[in-house]
């Protein structure tokens, strides 16, 4: 195997969050960071393909009824509400440019971290990932939740695009990813990682 095939076995890119009620302005959750990302998660997907990395597609997906929404946002899934990216409307749908191909691989989940109450692990310990790229919003929540779940669950390389992730504020989003840089995970750019 060549050396830029090794350099990439055991690596998954996970793409969290790309959609709609996040990214669009006017979004009922809106990142505003989230926009100005999308580039850059277009050309991670493309560059991971190129690789042969395995593209996991992390995404929201909640009863229009809020059931299985966090007690703080059940408030949003009451009646003349927006119900943010409930199963099949508009709002769940990635946003334009991001495709989920045949051999990618969506996850749902209901909280902030992909792991959480998910089968990612089983999935990636049975495709035998052990190093992961992220890439999506927001900073602060989902892509920190999985980042140090990651680290906690023992991944041997935790990697976090910081110009394809963003948060609410540019503040907010350097904050975290000096956090995360502080447990071991690498921040590269888009460019450095290519």
């Amino acid at each position: 195997m060549a050396d830029a095939e090794m350099k990439w076995k055991n690596t998954a890119l996970l793409v969290i969050d790309m959609q709609k009620d996040f990214i669009l302005p006017g979004g009922p959750m809106h990142v505003g960071g989230g926009a100005d990302i999308v580039p850059n998660v277009i050309k991670a997907v493309k560059v991971a393909r190129s690789r042969g990395i395995p593209i996991i597609w992390v995404v929201r997906e909640h009863d229009p009824l809020g059931r299985d929404v966090e007690l703080f946002r059940r408030h949003l899934y009451g009646d003349d509400k927006p119900k943010p990216t409930s199963k099949g409307s508009v709002g769940a749908e990635l946003v334009d440019g991001l495709v989920i191909k045949d051999d990618d691989y969506k996850l749902v989940k209901t909280r902030f971290s992909a792991f959480f109450n998910t089968h990612l692990h089983s999935y990636l310990q049975g495709a035998g990932i052990n190093k992961l790229v992220i890439t999506g919003v927001q900073t602060p929540n989902c892509i920190r939740q999985t980042v140090f779940d990651a680290v906690a669950l023992d991944y041997q390389k935790v990697t976090v695009l910081v110009d394809a992730t963003a948060a609410a504020t540019p503040d907010i989003h350097i904050a975290n990813v000096v956090d995360m840089s502080n447990i071991g995970v690498a921040t590269p750019t888009l460019e450095e990682w290519c």
